[in-house]
């Protein structure tokens, strides 16, 4: 996780230009996550995201949820002052610097969200161990929808997935960027699960109502409900 944190210290300023040119449809993709949450617009829900980068998606649950209370949980010192920038000093928004796999959960929440982190835990058995510890700590009736990079169910489909993914880059990434920089930090870094199998360790664990959201290639939203 060191190198990771040092990459996104040092890419924090830039996060937000850069992240346009590297994810597909990636407004799309977090309208999709936001539009998931199935609580009325008043209501005063909790909420935790993981890997909040510079506050985009907490900002984005603010502006849906005014009355809710979002702890903001990141690795890196920059994003998270990204992120209070973006967001302000508020009373109802907490900024952690953490590890969100060693983040101590206090009491339950109503929705537990994720964009483009959870793929960082280093293997299958890491995640799932998470998404169970995420359920445990979620109120009856609580959701958790992940905005993730994602794997394919069979190597064929998983080519297709990265070259499309190459194909949207070169409209504004040099070549030689996405050969010499992208694509290494992403095989050297990332460590994404098939998708079909998250969906069943979330049945597995509990999870209902299980549904894909949103899905591009190889970035997805999914994700489900703690029954209640």
């Amino acid at each position: 996780m060191n190198e990771v944190k040092q990459h996104f210290e040092s890419e924090a300023l830039d996060f937000d230009r850069l992240i346009l040119t590297l994810i597909p449809e990636y407004a799309q993709m977090l309208e999709a996550l936001i539009a998931a949450l199935p609580f009325e617009s008043t209501m005063a829900i909790r909420a935790i995201d993981f890997g909040c980068g510079t506050g985009t998606v907490a900002r984005a649950l603010l502006d849906r949820f005014p009355n809710a209370s979002v702890t903001c949980v990141d690795i890196a010192e920059n994003m998270i002052a990204m992120a209070q920038s973006k967001l302000g000093h508020q009373a109802h928004v907490n900024y952690i610097v953490a590890d969100f796999e060693a983040y101590k959960f206090e009491g339950t929440h109503d929705a537990v969200i994720s964009s483009l982190a959870l793929h960082h835990l280093l293997t299958d058995e890491d995640k799932q161990h998470f998404y169970r510890r995420i359920y445990e700590h979620l109120s009856p009736g609580g959701v958790f929808y992940n905005a993730d990079v994602v794997l394919a169910s069979n190597e064929f489909l998983q080519s297709v997935y990265l070259e499309k993914w190459i194909t949207f880059m070169r409209r504004e990434v040099p070549e030689e960027e996405i050969e010499h920089k992208w694509i290494p930090k992403y095989r050297a870094e990332d460590r994404p699960a098939r998708l079909m199998d998250q969906l069943a360790w979330m049945v597995e664990i509990g999870f209902a109502d299980i549904d894909i959201i949103w899905k591009r290639y190889n970035f997805a939203v999914y994700g489900g409900v703690r029954p209640g």
